[in-house]
């Protein structure tokens, strides 16, 4: 399944605030991370990856402090900051709402369908 660009785009902070809000991580795990959350179904890019880590760093949401890796060479982690938790926080509850408002959609809908299926109730 390919899932849009809007829909990628409109998830993406919130996912990335989701993942350092369990600990400090760095690009490419936070890209392995998107990817066993979603079984494989979201592939994201550097491209797609490290523009926003930089719109979130400038805007205060997540702080970076460079380390070495296994390999010696040094890499960039990202954690949140305070006010990272405050907008994830405010994300999640924006989220929430749609969340129960699409189930609600997808709940009646399903209902219609069962009754306007031949055969059905």
């Amino acid at each position: 399944m390919r899932i849009g660009k809007d829909l990628v785009a409109a998830t993406a902070t919130p996912l990335v605030l989701g993942i350092l809000a369990d600990g400090e991580s760095y690009g490419y795990a936070i890209l392995r991370r998107i990817s066993e959350l979603s079984d494989g179904e979201l592939e994201w890019s550097d491209g797609m990856l490290y523009p926003l880590l930089h719109r979130l760093e400038r805007l205060g949401h997540i702080e970076s402090t460079w380390g070495a890796s296994p390999g010696g060479r040094p890499r960039k982690h990202y954690r949140l900051s305070r006010s990272g938790e405050a907008v994830f926080a405010e994300q999640r509850r924006q989220w929430a709402v749609v969340s129960r408002a699409l189930q609600q959609v997808w709940d009646d809908r399903g209902d219609t369908r069962a009754n306007l299926a031949p055969g059905g109730a």
